[in-house]
């Protein structure tokens, strides 16, 4: 059987991630066949259930240990449940949100060491680690004004401060001077049709010309 390929969007709020992943599931379907659309944290019944004790409540709710290794109780049971399964049947899946989150939000935002971070993926993800993760980068303000303007979302760390916000944002940018090979950064203060075709130009050409 022909093992499906997984695509992670990452980025700071208000970068549009789930506008984008939507647009290119609806490019990539007719294509590739089925294609599962998820998102961190969340995913399976039981990362949906610790969801709601992440994003929701005061910003002191949790400290950023806390929040890792919450995190990382989610993302094992969505990798069990729902991306190792999907995978293994040959679907693409597309995540809002994976493991590189937890390195800008809870690393480079909250002072969890890189070296935890590391053993936690480690022991963790294994073989679950996609093959392109697509980071839309967008201004800080900007970023904070789209959010507010969207309302929902993940607002515990949207009223984190700015100063926290620059610190993701470089965060993820380090990812992606770090890992190339895996990394793309789009540019998500374009307009949404120009930065789905960014999205659409480093899918096709990484992933689609692979396969075939």
């Amino acid at each position: 059987m022909v093992r499906g390929r997984f695509i992670s969007f990452e980025g700071g709020e208000g970068a549009g991630k789930t506008t984008q992943i939507r647009r290119l599931s609806d490019r990539l379907s007719p294509l590739v066949g089925e294609v599962i659309l998820t998102r961190e944290p969340g995913g399976s019944p039981g990362a949906e259930a610790l969801r709601d004790l992440l994003v929701c409540g005061d910003i002191d709710r949790w400290s950023p240990m806390s929040e890792t290794l919450i995190l990382y109780a989610a993302r094992e049971d969505h990798l069990e449940r729902l991306i190792r399964p999907a995978l293994a049947r040959g679907a693409w899946v597309l995540t809002d949100r994976f493991a590189d989150s937890t390195r800008a939000y809870q690393g480079a935002g909250g002072g969890i060491s890189a070296g935890f971070i590391t053993a936690l993926e480690q022991a963790v993800l294994g073989d679950g680690r996609p093959e392109l993760t697509l980071i839309l980068d967008l201004p800080v303000d900007e970023g904070l004004a789209r959010a507010a303007a969207r309302g929902g979302g993940e607002e515990r760390f949207e009223r984190k401060g700015r100063a926290f916000h620059e610190r993701l944002r470089q965060g993820f940018l380090e990812i992606a001077r770090s890992e190339p090979r895996r990394c793309v950064v789009i540019d998500a203060a374009a307009s949404s049709e120009q930065v789905a075709e960014q999205v659409w130009v480093a899918v096709s050409g990484r992933l689609l010309a692979e396969a075939a």
